[in-house]
């Protein structure tokens, strides 16, 4: 295709941590342009968010459905292609619906919705309307999580037996509530769960991205350890995975001294394999007849896989910012190839998390939650 996809933005204004995250990821690689954009439930905010960005002023809009109805009689020269959806828990399920049914695709900040419902919802109108959708599980697009799921792919480790996976924080570990709103501990925006729905749920979906494997049961303990706080803020899982495996998941936003702690190892029959995201150029893999080995990206040592989600030669850091930017690079390799009427090989793919993922996770987080409301009863993940 001979020119930049087109997206539009709701939320991610003025004050926001992950909008300014997404629309620095789409642009990396010079793929996609931000051409209009909702950018707050504040009129004011939205507009001065928008001018802040040097929109066009035409295409700043005061909300989402404004944005979508107008968008909708734009030319298909200049309108938007898709939406990225950035706001709180309790707005995606709307916002990706109207997106959906107003002929857009979607990429959306996880969780994808509220319940699993909503979840079972949008993928039926995604197959419905036979428009792409992105889940931005950004970590999945670490080049060494990709040469992780490359090795396990190639039978390196043999048959899985244990997977220990946790994300410890500590900015939770106080009262924060009381000097500024957290959207993360209100029940009536983020759900049924902080700490789960906001990082347990990235382990949950590492674990599967990597191994090829799925959990089917599981057994949690959840706790709020922060008095009067609505939801956990810490969880510890035990994991049974559709191979026999075993599993550990742990996460927590009251781990004194945690910035971004997530870090994954996964032990087979004859070789493991581990990765830290705070140090994510490495893969640590241990064999039972020969020494150790730590694969770097960019290396001449690293699979196809790898090498494609790196930019830059090994020894120069590449980190959140680009794995983010590996995730929206794969969905706008697919979205132009659907508007340009080309195709993948049959045995490629486009890489990148997708709806089936986002009814994963939240089929997840309401297994462990009815877990942990049952004194720790096994339950079954449909």
């Amino acid at each position: 295709m001979e020119r930049k996809l087109r997206m539009g933005m709701v939320g991610g204004g003025i004050g926001s941590f992950i909008g300014p995250v997404h629309r620095i990821a789409a642009s990396i690689d010079n793929k996609i342009e931000l051409v209009s954009g909702a950018f707050s439930s504040s009129k004011e905010k939205s507009f001065l968010s928008g001018k802040n960005l040097y929109l066009n002023p035409d295409r700043i809009y005061s909300d989402y459905i404004e944005m979508f109805s107008k968008e909708q009689h734009i030319h298909s020269d200049n309108r938007i292609d898709f939406v990225s959806i950035v706001t709180p828990n309790n707005s995606h399920y709307e916002i990706i619906m109207k997106a959906l049914d107003s002929g857009f695709h979607v990429v959306c900040d996880k969780p994808m919705t509220f319940n699993s419902q909503q979840a079972i919802e949008v993928e039926k109108k995604v197959n419905e309307t036979k428009k792409l959708f992105c889940l931005t599980h950004n970590y999945t697009g670490y080049p060494m999580v990709k040469e992780a799921k490359d090795i396990i792919a190639k039978n390196q480790l043999g048959n899985i037996r244990k997977i220990v996976v946790e994300y410890p924080q500590g900015w939770l570990a106080t009262k924060v509530e009381n000097n500024a709103p957290v959207w993360r501990t209100n029940p009536k925006i983020a759900g049924i769960s902080s700490c789960i729905g906001d990082i347990g749920t990235h382990c949950e979906n590492l674990v599967e991205y990597i191994t090829g494997l799925q959990i089917v049961e599981l057994c949690a303990d959840l706790s709020s350890f922060v008095e009067d706080r609505e939801l956990d803020d810490d969880g510890s899982v035990l994991l049974r995975f559709n191979n026999g495996a075993k599993g550990i998941l742990w996460a927590s936003q009251i781990a004194v001294g945690q910035e971004n702690g997530l870090n994954i190892r996964i032990f087979g029959e004859f070789a493991s394999i581990a990765w830290r995201q705070e140090n994510p150029n490495y893969l640590q893999i241990d064999y039972l007849d020969k020494p150790r080995e730590i694969r770097t990206a960019a290396s001449s040592f690293v699979g196809e896989i790898s090498m494609n989600s790196t930019r830059i030669p090994a020894g120069h850091p590449e980190g959140f910012l680009e794995a983010f930017a590996n995730v929206y690079k794969n969905f706008a390799n697919e979205l132009s190839d659907l508007i340009s009427g080309e195709k993948l090989p049959v045995h490629k793919e486009y890489d990148y998390p997708k709806v089936q993922d986002g009814v994963r996770g939240m089929k997840f987080l309401e297994a462990v939650v009815k877990s942990s409301d049952n004194r720790n009863q096994w339950v079954k993940i449909s």
